[in-house]
């Protein structure tokens, strides 16, 4: 199911690396891939075995980030 820009505006202010990884359409196993090599298209934190990845840069990254512009 995908999210509209309204709903994702609303997203708190990190997500699970598979939230992400769907709005970015990324598959599960690449995604981790990805995490793991610090490659992933926007910032992540790893905490224990948990990846949480910040919003703020997704939406940046996907071009729906209010900054001002």
């Amino acid at each position: 199911m995908a999210l509209t820009l309204d709903e994702l505006k609303q997203l708190p202010p990190t997500i699970d690396l598979m939230t992400a990884a769907r709005i970015l359409g990324i598959g599960r196993t690449k995604a981790y891939e990805l995490a793991r090599a610090d490659d992933f298209p926007c910032r992540v934190v790893r905490i224990g075995g948990l990846y949480r990845v910040s919003t703020a840069d997704l939406l940046r990254v996907i071009g729906a980030a209010d900054d001002g512009r």
